[in-house]
Formats: C-alpha cells, sequence, structure tokens
C-alpha cells in the first residue's frame, strides 16, 4: 500500500496506524536523509529474517543499521561512548551519516555480529523520526535492493517495484542518490568507510 505522509508534518492518524504494523511484524519502505529504506521493528524477528531474505544476506553479517530518535536512545545500542565520541555524534546528529560503534547487549541477539558492532543513524528527516518516536525502540534499516538507484527516489516506482516486499511503501517526497556516509568508530581514530552525503560537511 502507497500512504502519502506530509514531508514536514506526518499525519500522527498515519503515523500511529504504521507504527501499529511495525509492532505486529510489518516492512515499510520509507525516507530519510539520504536514500529510501527498508525497515522493520529491531524486536520482530520474523520482519528481520524477511529484510535479511530480500537482500539475500545472514542477519549477523549484513549492513543493517537501526534508526534512533536521539543521542540517548542511540547511546542504548552503542557500548561505552567515551566522552570525545558523544561530542563527534552530536556535531554531527541528525543528519546523513552511519557511525558504527561498538554494540550493547540491548541489540536483539538475531542482530549482534561477530564483529560486535552496529551501525546507528539519527536522519533529519521528520517522517523517519515521528516513526521513531512513536515507535518507542529503533527501526531497523537496510537499503533498498537492487542497484536501481534512479527508480528509487519516486515512490510510486519503488511501490511498483517494490511493493511486494513491503506492506507500506511511504510517500514523503523525491528521495535523494546518495546513501549515508559511514563512519567507523570502533578504532583509535574516526575512520571514513563510505564517502556518501554529507562527506564534506562531516566534522571529526
Amino acid at each position: 500500500m502507497l500512504v502519502n505522509l506530509h514531508p514536514q508534518n506526518p499525519q500522527p492518524r498515519l503515523i500511529k496506524q504504521i507504527v501499529e504494523l511495525l509492532n505486529h511484524g510489518g516492512i515499510i519502505i520509507y525516507p530519510t536523509d539520504t536514500i529510501y529504506g527498508l525497515g522493520c521493528s529491531i524486536f520482530q524477528r520474523k520482519a528481520i529474517e524477511a529484510i535479511c531474505r530480500i537482500k539475500q544476506v545472514d542477519p549477523a553479517k549484513a549492513n543493517l543499521s537501526f534508526v534512533c530518535s536521539s543521542l540517548s536512545d542511540l547511546s542504548k545500542y552503542a557500548n561505552q561512548i567515551d566522552t570525545p565520541t558523544y561530542r563527534l555524534l552530536k556535531q554531527n546528529l541528525p543528519g546523513p551519516y552511519t557511525f558504527i560503534l561498538p554494540a550493547s547487549r540491548e541489540v536483539p541477539k538475531i542482530l549482534q555480529s561477530r564483529k560486535a558492532t552496529i551501525g546507528l543513524r539519527i536522519p533529519n528527516n521528520a517522517i523517519a523520526m515521528a516513526l521513531v518516536e512513536a515507535l518507542g525502540h529503533p527501526i531497523l534499516s537496510a537499503t533498498l535492493p537492487g542497484d536501481m538507484v534512479e527508480d528509487y527516489t519516486d515512490p510510486a516506482t519503488m511501490h511498483q517495484n517494490l511493493g511486494h516486499v513491503a506492506d507500506f511503501v511511504i510517500d514523503g517526497g523525491p528521495g535523494g542518490f546518495e546513501p549515508s556516509t559511514v563512519v567507523d568508530l570502533t578504532g583509535p581514530e574516526p575512520v571514513v568507510t563510505r564517502e556518501g552525503k554529507g562527506f564534506e560537511d562531516l566534522i571529526l
């Protein structure tokens, strides 16, 4: 189903409907401040497994990330954020960045990778933030399957091509072409592992 949400002031009634779907194992395609993403609740195992089947990846090896609502929410799923790291996160978030951090025990077991890390995001997007805040915990997020990035900027096209893999395709306006910039914070110094949107404005 294609659902139209206002990009700045998403309708509370529709947000509630989408959150109910997520809490019952639903999968959505939704806007962020970069490209559209494929998402589900981090606590719905069957939905996580379904996304991994769509992406043809093992959950423990997949490059999946958590979309969080705030730094306090983010810090719950990352292990021991020191002061310099917290300052770096605060300077850059919300924004088009995925930060790789050591995972805490709060990360569901199915998503605990052998590297014991997790990608965490706080996108600067009103719809994504409204969904996560209403849900009360992060959305598991993955890139859409396939390489047709140019087709994934238009929600109607996404609904036509990928409506069979998601319960709701959320139309929040045109999507972007660039994925998030990825920064690994698990070592002694930050390391940019993917240059994407916002790379030039990244504060390290």
